[in-house]
């Protein structure tokens, strides 16, 4: 049965907060100020009807948008995210005790998404290929919506991850594929199926060159490469390991990028820590000493030979290490005039820690994830570091992630 509730705010997942007297109910699909009724399950409950909307709501841009687990905000207006977003980042600071000053979200959309998994899974009507509903394991397919969170080189993707999937058919395993667009073409890296015949690998061969696919590969194993998936960071060409990390759009990696290099300053001589493969380091390298930390052999190997083979770069020195278990000390961090992290989304507290304690004059922390974020951060608060600046990025357009880069110095 329906009940009516009273939108008080939104909560860091994007649901709108009723407060209630027996506490809060949160509800997808609603907005602060909005009069709705729901039928409530505990703690949630399911909107039936917006009763007075919110000036900030927003038409459905397909038909596909209200159940995709990818566009769960796709009902707020873009002003609006966007103010929303710098929210949860001041939000998160002050859970820390932290006061600063949040800079304007940057909207780093771009041209959309270059990189992104894909489900495929078999039903009555066929292999469905596209993103999760939101909170379910069903799959809302692709190729009934123009989704615009994608660049339109991904979204070129649908037709051969169908076609992989079906190839793969007879495993009975459900398929997933992280694609990521690349100035060669599509790289794909399907997961899920386990080892497979060699008939079946030979098959897969075949689609990827009917698909004119850069790479194939199989959690991680190249299949075939026809073209190395190239992609360019600054003046260095990065192939990048199959189901590599990547900034999520062209704009989004390079808005992060420039606020790094702004947040180091004239720095001469730069650890990027969880380097990747090379994201930053490489850019860095154009007028700075870089070393590059990183723990994943192939990121680092890839970042590594992107380095040798650019021109115009000052030296890059790379060095394999678990930052998690063996962040660099104090000492070790004396020959640095600036430092960027740039972790998991857990953060990097036993780096902060390590950095709380030493001399670096700058540090540049980029994150995906606010609240680590702030813990880290106040960690270096706590050591003496001071704020220069706090700015998020958006490069996940209606959904509730938020990247941020801080810049602090001593």
């Amino acid at each position: 049965m329906a009940e009516r509730f009273q939108i008080a705010r939104l909560g860091h997942r994007g649901d709108g907060v009723a407060e209630t007297l027996t506490g809060p109910v949160f509800i997808a699909g609603a907005l602060p100020g909005e009069s709705v009724e729901a039928e409530r399950h505990g703690e949630r409950a399911h909107l039936s009807a917006v009763l007075s909307p919110s000036p900030n709501r927003a038409a459905p841009f397909v038909p596909g948008a209200a159940t995709c687990g990818g566009c769960g905000m796709a009902h707020l207006s873009s002003p609006a995210q966007l103010a929303w977003k710098r929210a949860l980042v001041r939000d998160a600071l002050a859970a820390e005790r932290i006061e600063a000053e949040v800079g304007e979200t940057i909207d780093a959309h771009g041209a959309g998404r270059r990189r992104a998994s894909f489900h495929a899974r078999r039903g009555e009507a066929g292999i469905r290929v596209g993103f999760m509903a939101a909170r379910s394991h069903d799959v809302v397919d692709l190729a009934e919506h123009d989704c615009p969170t994608l660049a339109p080189a991904l979204k070129r993707a649908v037709a051969p991850v169908r076609a992989l999937a079906g190839s793969l058919a007879a495993t009975g395993k459900p398929i997933d594929a992280v694609v990521t667009a690349t100035a060669n073409g599509l790289d794909v890296d399907i997961r899920g199926t386990g080892k497979l015949s060699e008939p079946l690998r030979l098959a897969l061969v075949r689609l990827a060159e009917k698909h004119d696919l850069a790479r194939l590969s199989l959690h991680g194993e190249r299949i075939v490469e026809r073209r190395p998936p190239l992609l360019r960071v600054g003046r260095a060409e990065v192939v990048l390991p199959p189901g590599g990390f990547l900034q999520a759009t062209e704009a989004g990696e390079a808005a992060l990028a420039r606020l790094v290099q702004g947040g180091v300053g004239a720095a001469k001589r730069i650890a990027d820590l969880f380097a990747g493969s090379g994201t930053f380091a490489l850019r860095l390298a154009e007028r700075a000493a870089v070393t590059a930390v990183e723990a994943d052999a192939e990121a680092l190997a890839a970042l590594d030979r992107a380095a040798r083979h650019a021109t115009g770069l000052k030296k890059v020195t790379v060095e394999r290490r678990d930052l998690f278990r063996r962040p660099l000390m104090p000492k070790e961090l004396e020959k640095f005039d600036a430092v960027v992290f740039d972790p998991p989304r857990a953060g990097a507290e036993a780096q902060a820690q390590q950095l709380a304690e030493s001399r670096v004059k700058r540090i540049v922390a980029v994150s995906c994830n606010p609240a680590t974020l702030a813990r880290d951060l106040r960690i270096l608060l706590d050591g003496g570091y001071r704020f220069g600046s706090v700015t998020p990025v958006d490069q996940f357009r209606h959904s509730a992630h938020v990247e941020a880069v801080a810049v602090l110095e001593r």
